[in-house]
């Protein structure tokens, strides 16, 4: 059984920082690339960034230069480093897991940037 779990969520005021972690477990092989994706109220869920397993890096335009990916592939686990935090990152952030016949999702993680 796969488990994928986000971890590092809260609450923090704008120019504030946060660290997400995602941990995948379990009878998970050939992770391809990771991803993150993040859920604001009343809108579509969008890919924040994404590293795939050779260390590639991809980002939305409003998070490029604030964002920072990363992942440890022994450890099956990924980081999003979020600096200079603004109210529209507010989100539910998901964890994506994607192998060569399918992809997993964490059940996410609250991320509420206010003063």
């Amino acid at each position: 059984q796969v488990q994928v779990v986000e971890s590092g969520g809260g609450l923090v005021q704008p120019g504030g920082s946060l660290r997400l972690s995602c941990a995948a477990s379990g009878s998970i092989f050939n992770i391809y690339a990771m991803g993150w994706y993040r859920q604001a109220p009343g809108k579509q869920r969008e890919l924040v960034a994404a590293i795939t397993s050779g260390g590639s890096t991809s980002y939305a335009d409003t998070v490029k230069g604030r964002f920072t990916i990363s992942r440890d592939n022994a450890k099956n686990t990924m980081y999003l480093q979020m600096n200079s935090l603004k109210p529209e990152d507010t989100a539910v952030y998901y964890c994506n897991v994607l192998t060569a016949v399918t992809n997993y999702w964490g059940q996410g993680t609250q991320v509420t940037v206010s003063s």
